[in-house]
């Protein structure tokens, strides 16, 4: 009896000592949610419009052959720089010296046919005043020598299309500039009976560029003349390039369904680093807020998370002054309501352990910073933008189970 008495009071014991230690360790083994911190700063937040697009001279000048023939000599090479007039290229004018040769001959054979018509009309004129001769024999004399003088005109047209046409097989500069191409080459032969060849491509002044964007038509609307640009191109990663808009070009680029405008941004190069034909990445300034107060995009986007205890999300079940509108109601934690303007948002802070909010009116925004307005946040305040993640950890007896921590760098995280 004595026994069975003593084995009942073991198991007792046994069951109130495990049950001692789960009790202990359900209330002390704590989830401790690890938060990421960043700070309300002060500075430039600016929303721009992205696009792509090619560098080009202001002006470019593509130059051709009128006639055809073969290339004789060269004067130019890429990157030549040339002056407007400057001899660029000589077609082999054997061919074109001899048809102005024979125009020539046919020019003096027309004026000789023209003296002897006019010899035939004025003898014809005499005999007609003396009445040996009829009316229709001096109309025929006027009808040749009137032919004779269009056959000598036809032949001079003839001539200075032959002489022109020599001229064209000197090849001279348009404009003055640096040539970028160049697409012939000596004892090459140019057919220009379609379409005239081209032979150079001249840039007229490379300190002086433009970037052609190629806009979206969502984007298109907040594009206005003389907003400023920023881009940048591969060959220098690290340099920023400004520019301004000069042109919005309303005739639409539509490829693969997709519509697109071409904008015109004017740039100074004044070291030339920018070539024709480079891409450049354009980021083009639509609105702009100096010197405002900032928060992370993240700030605005982060919501506490829910404790896994008792599946309320961590908010102080008290009050906030500074966000007493939108606070749930005291005597419990419930889920937030969201702000009836989309434009007020809520910023968590950590207070007494707590994430707390505090309330701020949003102003313009892009993919890093917010504007922040009408809040009680200053510069400098420590502010919640994420979480890192939770751990197992026992709190002591009489502390909170949430302790800051100092995190690498300079931020902080602490957890619950």
């Amino acid at each position: 009896m004595k026994n069975r008495t003593r084995l009942w009071l073991l198991v007792i014991a046994v069951l109130a000592i495990g049950g001692a230690g789960f009790y202990l360790f359900t209330n002390t083994n704590k989830e401790k949610t690890s938060y990421r911190f960043d700070k309300v700063t002060r500075g430039d937040v600016l929303v721009g419009i992205s696009a792509t697009g090619t560098i080009q001279a202001v002006t470019t000048v593509q130059v051709g052959s009128q006639v055809s023939g073969t290339i004789a000599k060269l004067y130019a090479d890429f990157n030549s720089v040339v002056k407007e007039g400057q001899l660029l290229a000589q077609l082999d004018p054997t061919f074109l010296q001899a048809s102005v040769n024979e125009q020539r001959a046919n020019v003096a054979r027309a004026q000789a046919q023209v003296n002897e018509a006019e010899r035939n009309f004025q003898r014809t004129r005499e005999l007609f005043a003396k009445s040996l001769v009829s009316q229709a024999d001096l109309d025929a004399a006027t009808t040749t020598l009137e032919s004779a003088r269009a056959g000598m005109s036809q032949s001079t047209a003839a001539l200075d299309r032959a002489e022109v046409n020599l001229r064209y097989a000197t090849i001279r500069a348009p404009i003055s500039g640096v040539v970028i191409s160049r697409s012939v080459d000596v004892g090459q032969t140019v057919a220009a009976s379609l379409q005239a060849p081209t032979l150079f491509t001249i840039a007229n002044d490379l300190r002086k560029m433009q970037v052609q964007a190629s806009v979206d038509e969502a984007d298109i609307g907040n594009v206005k003349t003389g907003q400023i640009v920023k881009f940048r191109v591969d060959s220098y990663p690290e340099q920023e390039f400004l520019g301004v808009v000069s042109q919005v070009r309303l005739a639409p680029v539509i490829a693969q369904n997709v519509v697109t405008y071409t904008v015109i941004i004017d740039v100074e190069n004044p070291e030339q680093k920018l070539m024709p034909g480079m891409t450049a990445t354009v980021s083009i300034e639509v609105v702009k807020a100096e010197n405002s107060l900032r928060v992370p995009i993240q700030a605005i986007r982060f919501t506490p998370p829910i404790d896994s205890s008792s599946g309320e999300k961590m908010i102080p079940s008290r009050r906030s002054s500074s966000d007493a509108s939108d606070d749930p109601p005291e005597g419990g934690v419930a889920e937030r309501r969201m702000p009836r303007n989309p434009n007020h948002v809520r910023i968590w802070v950590l207070k007494d352990g707590m994430p707390a909010p505090v309330r701020a009116v949003k102003g313009i925004q892009n993919t890093q910073f917010v504007e922040v307005k009408e809040t009680d946040l200053q510069e400098g305040d420590e502010i919640i933008i994420g979480v890192l993640g939770t751990v197992q950890s026992a709190a002591p007896a009489g502390q909170s189970p949430f302790q800051p921590q100092r995190m690498p760098g300079g931020g902080r995280r602490g957890g619950i």
